[in-house]
């Protein structure tokens, strides 16, 4: 669930590599592997503290992602999944995410799983809901959750403004006075105060852009570059003990990284966690266990779920 707890905007990766698209008919939906449209992004709608596991997916028309009861073909299990937007918002709008390893499964209200199908047409590119019969498709239930933008801070908090930036001062303010008067008597330069933001000579004011400042990035993630393409990935990191146990209120915690190297990831996670000795693990989806990371991040900036552990952890 912490993977929408603080996103407003995702787009969903399916087990295939290919994104869930809204399609232009506003009714069905389907596979893409080109996650860059609108009709990619999903907006996370959380129910209320009575259903607080459970969220609904509104696609760039404004509608609900929903679970039919209509066949996707006669006599098959898998059942139509649909763009509605029903006036009363029952069970059939709702999603029960639940983790597995860096994955998720979107479980609906009556026990089945949002489905991305593969295979040769009709199911190719397809989506439905059903639940998991044989071993080959037991992974199109898994999806990569990828947060195109994070959900505005709560309480209306004003972003602080950006510094201004500092004007150079012309070089004519920088001699003493007796220079100054010197050449004020042997030039014709208009004086110091003469300058405005008017003048178009060469000792017009210019103005350099001071480097950002590290609050001001992180202040950025608030709002989403109009670009498709994202910058870093976000890393959720959970901490755990020698044996690999993680304590719960040590969970759901995450930063945006733009590093490219593991070397990279592990200063910065030392820095989060204020731990020395660490070793950055993940989880196999398979049997849940970890796995220290030991040579390169995943490609494409792509999202990732990993356990802090002290050095002396051993892998089983």
């Amino acid at each position: 669930m912490e993977f929408f707890l603080k996103a407003k905007v995702v787009r969903l990766r399916s087990h295939h590599d290919k994104y869930m698209l809204a399609n232009e008919d506003q009714e069905n939906v389907y596979q893409d592997r080109n996650g860059c449209y609108d009709n990619a992004k999903w907006t996370v709608e959380l129910l209320g503290s009575n259903n607080n596991n459970v969220i609904r997916l509104k696609s760039c028309y404004g509608k609900y992602l929903t679970a039919s009861n209509m066949p996707f073909l006669l006599k098959s299990t898998g059942k139509q999944v649909l763009q509605t937007l029903p006036k009363r918002l029952g069970s059939s709008v709702e999603w029960e995410p639940i983790r597995d390893g860096v994955q998720v499964k979107l479980r609906t209200r009556y026990g089945q799983y949002l489905r991305g199908n593969g295979g040769l047409p009709p199911w190719r590119n397809t989506i439905t809901h059903d639940l998991p019969r044989r071993t080959a498709t037991v992974n199109w239930i898994l999806w990569d959750v990828d947060i195109v933008e994070l959900r505005p801070k709560e309480g209306g908090q004003i972003p602080k403004p950006r510094p201004r930036p500092t004007p150079i001062i012309p070089p004519m303010r920088c001699l003493n006075d007796s220079i100054t008067e010197t050449m004020d008597n042997s030039f014709p330069f208009p004086s110091p105060s003469s300058f405005s933001d008017s003048d178009n000579g060469p000792l017009v004011k210019i103005d350099l852009k001071s480097p950002r400042s590290p609050e001001v990035e992180s202040e950025d993630l608030d709002y989403p570059s109009p670009s498709p393409m994202k910058e870093g990935r976000v890393i959720f990191y959970d901490i755990g003990n020698e044996n690999g146990e993680v304590v719960d209120e040590n969970k759901a915690s995450f930063f945006t990284f733009r590093g490219s190297s593991l070397e990279e990831l592990k200063e910065k996670l030392k820095e989060e966690t204020q731990l020395v000795d660490i070793l950055v693990c993940c989880r196999n989806p398979l049997n849940a266990k970890l796995y220290p990371i030991l040579l390169h991040l995943p490609p494409n900036n792509t999202d990732m779920h990993v356990v802090v552990v002290p050095s002396s952890f051993k892998a089983n």
